[in-house]
């Protein structure tokens, strides 16, 4: 699951829509327990739309359910489990963070614990750079998982890759080389681009020195958070991740330091705001450039007659009320194109456990 498939749930607009969400686990023998689990939550979805739908009229969305359940590997299951099922479609989403165990029917997909869980995951690209194959993944943690849209994985063709090099007298076939392999990855970060620009994540690299030197060069401006040198051609996803995810943790401390003296740089220029209400104002201007948040932070809230934030909530569970008012900043932030840093609880004290940094 990412951004990408998020954005497509939320669209949908049919009723019925049915969401069943729940924990599962990766080894046994809890796992034992999930195919139960999952049972005992579709016979509640069935009842629930039996209950209020004819039985031939809801016999397209139950046998899309049927078939995704049955289609289910729990051997390859991680830590949530999401099945959206309307009449037209049927999605399962295999998520390496733990989600609730709810049951919802409405018109639309349950997706308040995915927007949860996708702005509070440490999530990052993964670019394996090869002329073999190079390849893309969207990564949780250790977790990735490969790409294989837009393009990837991409495969260099060309003169110096799968095409023999030219010869003859007065051909430099060492820079011909180095051009050819420049263009190819020019080619790879111009792919990754539209990924980049409906998820903007930090970045980590994958490749021999010669490759990662010349991804940087044509890449300029790209955010790495951290790269592992060496061959990765041999390495499954599983293996990669678990390679990759330390020097990308130790990149994620790094990253918060530095973003931690932007944002003293910018209260000093009057580019920040600090508070959740000034915070949600500004990001729905899009006026957010990278948002600071201490991890432990969660705010329900409302907005008022006046179009403004109230945090001043006695019943959380009320119907005008947000869940969580941090969430709707953090995407607010990230659908207008800023950044979002989560920062150690007690790091932004004097910012009220939230700061802004502004583009103007």
């Amino acid at each position: 699951m990412d951004r990408h498939e998020l954005h497509e749930l939320q669209d949908v607009r049919t009723y019925p829509c049915l969401t069943i969400t729940l924990p599962t686990h990766r080894t046994r023998p809890d796992n034992k327990q999930d195919p139960i689990r999952v049972k005992n939550l579709v016979t509640e979805g069935t009842n629930r739309l039996l209950g209020e739908f004819p039985k031939r009229e809801v016999a397209p969305l139950l046998a899309r359910l049927n078939a995704l359940v049955d289609a289910i590997d729990y051997e390859y299951t991680l830590d949530g489990l999401i099945l959206a099922v309307n009449r037209d479609m049927a999605r399962e989403y295999v998520l390496p963070f733990a989600l609730n165990e709810r049951v919802v029917v409405d018109e639309t997909f349950f997706t308040r614990d995915l927007v949860h869980a996708l702005n509070r995951a440490r999530r990052y690209w993964v670019i394996a750079l090869s002329e073999q194959s190079t390849r893309l993944f969207a990564a949780t943690r250790e977790d990735l998982e490969e790409i294989t849209t837009g393009g990837f994985p991409m495969r260099h063709t060309g003169p110096g890759g799968d095409t023999a090099l030219p010869g003859g007298v007065g051909v430099n076939t060492s820079a011909y080389r180095d051009e050819r392999h420049r263009q190819f990855f020019r080619d790879v970060d111009k792919s990754f681009a539209a990924f980049m620009a409906e998820d903007p994540l930090p970045l980590a690299l994958a490749g021999v020195d010669r490759y990662l030197s010349f991804f940087r060069e044509v890449s300029a401006g790209r955010e790495i958070i951290a790269t592992l040198t060496g061959n990765v051609d041999h390495l499954s996803a599983h293996d990669l991740g678990r390679r990759i995810w330390p020097d990308v943790r130790e990149g994620f401390v790094t990253r918060r330091r530095e973003v931690l003296k932007d944002l003293e740089a910018a209260v000093g220029l009057r580019r920040a705001a600090s508070t959740l209400a000034e915070a949600w104002h500004l990001a729905g201007l899009g006026r957010g450039k990278v948002l600071l948040v201490e991890e432990g932070y969660h705010q329900p809230a409302r907005v008022n007659q006046w179009g403004q934030l109230d945090l001043n909530v006695d019943d959380p569970t009320a119907p005008d009320v947000m869940d969580d008012a941090v969430d709707e900043v953090i995407t607010l932030v990230l659908d207008k194109g800023g950044q979002v840093v989560f920062i150690e609880d007690g790091e932004l004290a004097l910012h009220n456990r939230i700061a802004l940094i502004l583009r103007y």
